[in-house]
Formats: C-alpha cells, structure tokens, sequence
C-alpha cells in the first residue's frame, strides 16, 4: 500500500513548489527530517531536497531561475537555495566510497535507494515525492517511525564504524524519538564500539552532547549511556543523578530547558572541572565563562535576587536550580541598577581614590540588602560618610 506524506503548512510553500518545479520533474525529493517529523506531527524548521542532479547542474538550473545559490559543502554535493521563506539545502544522491569513521569519501549516484543506504536510522531514509506526497522507504523506516524504535540502517556496527559520532546521535535520536524497550542491536553496537568516540574531535562530541542535553528530558538517556560504558568515554565525571534532579526541577519551576546548566549538572561542583569540560568540547568564551559561574553553585539560604544581582540572571538561575532552590523570586523581576555614582560621594568631601570605591561597595551592599530600595540611597551615605567620633 502505497503511505503518502501527510499536507503540512512547508508542503504547500510556493516557494518551495517553484523551486522543485526549476529543478525539473523526478530531480527531486523530500528527505530526511522533514519527512520524518512531519509523520511525527512535529514542526519542520529545515527542508532538505535530494535530486540525481550534480551540484553544478543544480546551480545552473538555480542561477537561470533567478535563486541565489550558496555551495555550502559542494564538495560533498550540497547545494543551499535561498528562497523567499526560508533556505532549502539540496544535495546530490551520494554513495560512500570510504570512511574512517570520522569523515568519509563519496562519490554521487543516480540510485535513490544508494543514498538511502548512506544514511544512519531507518527513519532518516524516508524520502517523499513533492508533487505525489508518495513517501519512498526500503529500510522499513515507517515501521520503524510508528513504533518509535531508533533502528540503524542494515548492520548497527558497520554504521557506526563508518562514523563513530552515530554513537551519540543514535542517543540523542533515542532521547527525542526513542520508546522502550530501545533496539537490543543498536545498543550492543554502541557498546561494543563506544572507546571509538575518542578518536572525534572535541567539537563534534561537545555539539552532539549539548544537543542531547538541549532536548526536554535527556536524564534517563543519560543514564542509559553511563550504563553502557559510552557515557565514560566522553565525561568520565558524570553524576546522571544530579541531571535527573536538575530536569525535575525545572520542569517544576516552569523553567525552560538549556543544554549548558545540565553540563554543569553532570560535573562536580568545581570551577576547575568545569573549565576543563569547557576545553574538552571546545566552548566558546562566553559558553565557558557561564559554565565556571553556573559551577560555584549557590548555599540554600542565598537571595535569589542579589544573588542575579551579582552574577546576572541566568548565572543566578543556573545556581538556584541546581541545588533545587525557588526561582520565584526571578520570574518577571529586571536586574536594578545601582543608583549611586562617584561624584556624588566626592561631592560629600570623599577625597578622590580607594576611599570613594570602599564606600560605594558599602552603600552598595547596604542598598542590596534593603531589597534595592533607592529611597534608602541618601540614608545609607549619610551613614557610609559621617566622620568616625
């Protein structure tokens, strides 16, 4: 029985119509994510097109339409077109001629179901055809979609060996999609195979965990991953408790999930480690820095709100919810700013210097404590400045 790829607001896109009809009739498939999370039910954010076409046929046909043509990885046969609604990425059919498990050599095909097979789950192998909505799957990926089994194409450890970052996609797929039991062959697989992730860079682990990190409950896939060995292989310091703790917490306090604060969940609470973990997977500056603030954690009794004071909101949120403390206190509150300047501690006779500095830390921490009540300013300097009898 032929399974039809269910209308969705993206199928019906005029710009994407145009697009398939420049590329020509049969040039051109849906694939991959789009397809699949549309079978889901899910919001499509990115349409990827496959087509028999060479990317430099495809750019020609691109340029004669009009479209403006990026070739974002034409080397491995992908082409992006920028249309009005959004960009559509199209990529040559390809089949692999060899791999290393951490890049691999293609060559482009003309078969659909070749390319099918270059692909990791069953559930990314579903191609739909864009005027017939025909979905075409020769791995059992629609099966494999309804039953929400994480299934890798033909054999779990071939794939794996071509690409040993399928180790962690295959988690953050099982976290997103997965139902239990999880596939018995993928995990063993896994297993079997995980010391391999020590030969990726440290940019691609530390993406590929921050987006499993990122998805709404990763706690029990996490601990599934410790329990295999993988988990070991790339954070040995793991506490997968306090990641199921964090989870439940923000669920609670209605706060929205962020893929750094559970990181710091996972290591000790030590600035040193997270620092470390930051170098591993190749953070950004910005992404350390808040991962050594979220890592000196908060004492039970801290105030919410001198505590976003000092360190901004989101390293005061970080805190609180990882020791399981109310955020209350934050929700719908700005960060004030200190009213008091200098000169005006200079115009009370302050000689200029460290004594001015001292006495704005002074009517600052005085100010912080009064629950950031500016009327309180003019008091709390008088009191700051008045001569020692």
């Amino acid at each position: 029985m032929v399974e039809l790829l269910p209308p969705a607001e993206w199928t019906r896109r005029e710009d994407i119509a145009a697009l398939v009809a420049v590329l020509g009739p049969g040039n051109a498939r849906f694939v991959g994510g789009a397809v699949r999370d549309t079978l889901l039910g899910f919001a499509v954010k990115d349409v990827d097109i496959a087509t028999p076409l060479r990317p430099l046929k495809v750019i020609g046909k691109l340029k004669d339409a009009g479209i403006k043509a990026i070739p974002t990885g034409i080397e491995h046969g992908t082409v992006t077109a920028l249309i009005p609604f959004g960009p559509v990425e199209i990529t040559t059919l390809r089949h692999d001629v060899s791999t290393d498990g951490r890049r691999a050599t293609v060559a482009f095909a003309d078969d659909w179901q070749d390319d099918a097979a270059r692909r990791d789950f069953t559930m990314n192998a579903l191609y739909a055809d864009p005027a017939t909505l025909e979905i075409f799957d020769w791995f059992g990926g629609l099966d494999d979609l309804k039953a929400r089994r994480v299934r890798f194409i033909g054999d779990a450890r071939e794939r794996i060996r071509e690409d040993h970052l399928r180790i962690l996609r295959y988690f953050r797929f099982q976290a997103r999609f997965g139902s239990q039991p999880a596939d018995t062959q993928a995990e063993e697989a896994c297993q079997e195979l995980a010391a391999t992730l020590k030969g990726l860079s440290r940019e691609r682990i530390g993406m590929e965990m921050l987006n499993l990190l990122g998805l709404p409950d990763p706690a029990p896939t996490v601990a599934r991953m410790g329990e295999l060995g993988v988990l070991s292989q790339v954070l040995p310091e793991a506490d997968v408790d306090a990641l199921a703790a964090l989870v439940t917490h923000e669920q609670h306090s209605g706060i929205a999930p962020d893929p750094l604060r559970r990181l710091v969940a996972l290591l000790p609470a030590d600035v040193s480690q997270a620092e470390q973990a930051a170098s591993r997977f190749r953070l950004s500056g910005a992404q350390k820095k808040r991962l050594k603030i979220a890592a000196g954690r908060a004492d039970l009794g801290a105030n919410a709100r001198a505590l976003a004071y000092r360190l901004g909101s989101d390293g005061a949120l970080d805190r609180l919810l990882l020791i399981g403390a109310d955020t209350s206190p934050l929700q719908n509150w700005t960060v004030p700013r200190f009213p008091l300047k200098g000169g005006e501690v200079f115009a009370r006779g302050v000689k200029a210097g460290p004594e001015v500095a001292r006495i704005l830390c002074e009517v600052e921490d005085a100010w912080i404590a009064s629950g950031f009540d500016d009327a309180r300013i003019p008091a709390l300097l008088d009191a700051a400045t008045r001569p020692v009898s």
